[in-house]
């Protein structure tokens, strides 16, 4: 799979950009324009200068050439130039073939899987990164100072600059319209999204606490908490256990206390204690 993507500038910079660029040496010499399998013919497409290149040409000569391509660069490369016979001015009205290249250029930049403003850097790669499930290694920095922006301008170079790529200004005034809708519209699909997760989640952690049964904490040596005081047995989660709560001795001079010890009883305590005096500690043993 493949996708369509580009990105879009400020229309008075970029073709400012363009023109430094051209002044500096660069030509297009090698660039075939092909259109409906053909390229342009030189009165189609005539020349702005002669010789190898156009380096130092003055902004006011750059906007004086009619032929310039600098010239609504954006919406040309966009539309489909087949719709008004390519490169032929003649084919159609000067009226009829802008809006159908503004109309063309408008329809292909919204079916893009995705594009950009160079206005916008940050959000650019916001959208990028979610539409594409990607992620860049650092953050794209916006960087206003180019040489470009340094351009001293006057208004009237400005009116004249925007006047000379004016489908490029309305197109331009639509992408940035749709680019900052896509873009409200992803954050709060992520923000709805992150929302559902934590409330999955935590409806998640109700039903297990819900489907755990609440275990009884256990005592060393066996029984659990709660039991009565004095001995006996309790039920605990595995069955009946007995829940001792004082030592033997206790249990025996409780016993004779209360009588419930016969002759045959007396008789079992005495060797009971004797076994449990031989178990005793030395030092134990002494002090009784």
């Amino acid at each position: 799979n493949f996708y369509y993507i580009t990105m879009l500038r400020d229309p008075v910079s970029r073709y400012l950009s363009e023109w430094k660029h051209v002044q500096r040496g660069a030509t297009w010499k090698t660039a075939l324009h092909m259109c409906d399998g053909r390229s342009p013919t030189q009165d189609e497409l005539p020349n702005c200068y002669s010789g190898d290149d156009w380096s130092g040409v003055t902004l006011t000569d750059f906007m004086n050439c009619p032929s310039n391509l600098a010239n609504n660069r954006q919406v040309r490369m966009l539309a489909d130039l087949s719709l008004v016979g390519c490169y032929n001015l003649s084919s159609t009205n000067e009226s009829q073939r802008n809006h159908i290249l503004l109309s063309s250029a408008m329809s292909n930049l919204k079916n893009m899987a995705f594009f950009g403003l160079t206005e916008f850097q940050r959000k650019t790669q916001y959208l990028f990164e979610r539409t594409f499930s990607l992620r860049f290694i650092s953050a794209f920095t916006q960087i206003n100072s180019t040489r470009a922006s340094n351009v001293d301008l006057s208004e009237p170079v400005r009116q004249r600059i925007e006047e000379l790529n004016f489908l490029d200004v309305q197109l331009y005034e639509y992408a940035k319209d749709l680019f900052l809708q896509r873009f409200q519209f992803t954050r709060q699909r992520e923000h709805q999204e992150v929302r559902l997760k934590r409330r999955e989640e935590r409806r998640w952690l109700r039903e297990q606490k819900e489907q755990s049964p609440p275990w009884p904490l256990k005592r060393r040596g066996g029984g659990s908490w709660g039991g009565r005081r004095g001995g006996g047995s309790e039920k605990g989660a595995g069955g009946d256990f007995s829940a001792t709560t004082e030592d033997y001795t206790s249990q025996v001079a409780r016993a004779d206390s209360h009588g419930t010890v016969g002759s045959g009883g007396r008789a079992q305590h005495q060797r009971r204690t004797s076994s449990l005096q031989e178990n005793w500690p030395q030092s134990t043993r002494a002090e009784k």
